[in-house]
């Protein structure tokens, strides 16, 4: 058989992963997590709370650290949104919301705590949290502020990186670190403190 014919070849039966039964697997991954973590899950785990057998995660990811990063990442980036407002504090309002939704999420927000201290003990996971989760996040940050230079609202040289922590430090600290809520007009009144400290103004 030429070489051509078979790279063109479609696969059938059970190499077609199915859409119904990749959604399934991503709800169990996040159940799990939730639920025991990620030190305790296991691939027979999943399989059995997706109703599918362990060759069905296998033919998606080689590994639980993969699997585990991918379901995440998908998770994670589809909270993370930056639609342009027109303005720099209507971003950070937008911005902030996002966050606040993630890490608020019913299942995410037992997660994280789990993944974190995780990382501590294994810097491979942390590694891969910080690749699969926490770059991608930050590029959606970035380009919300390389809007507001472009706009003329924000210094050409402002230092994105100290920005970016600026903008996500204080909802990390108060939603999973502290514990406490974000009452009625915290978002708005966060968005005026970035914005000032980003424009340099004291007032």
């Amino acid at each position: 058989m030429p070489y051509s014919a078979v790279v063109k070849r479609t696969p059938t039966g059970a190499a077609v992963l199915q859409p119904e039964v990749t959604a399934a697997i991503t709800e169990a991954v996040l159940d799990e997590l939730a639920d025991t973590g990620y030190g305790k899950l296991s691939m027979e785990a999943v399989a059995r709370r997706a109703g599918v057998g362990k060759s069905a995660l296998y033919r998606r990811w080689p590994s639980k650290q993969e699997m585990v990063m991918a379901v995440l990442a998908d998770f994670s980036l589809e909270l993370a949104t930056a639609p342009d407002t027109g303005s720099l504090r209507g971003d950070l309002v937008t911005l902030l919301r996002a966050l606040t939704d993630w890490l608020t999420h019913p299942r995410f927000s037992r997660i994280l705590p789990d993944l974190a201290a995780e990382g501590v003990r294994n810097p491979e996971v942390a590694e891969a949290v910080r690749a699969a989760i926490g770059e991608p996040r930050r590029r959606v940050g970035a380009a919300v502020l390389r809007r507001a230079v472009d706009r003329g609202e924000l210094s050409a040289d402002t230092d994105l990186e100290m920005a970016l922590d600026l903008i996500a430090a204080p909802v990390y600290w108060r939603l999973s670190v502290r514990r406490a809520p974000a009452e009625p007009g915290y978002l708005d009144h966060l968005a005026d403190v970035v914005l000032r400290a980003l424009k340099g103004d004291p007032s």
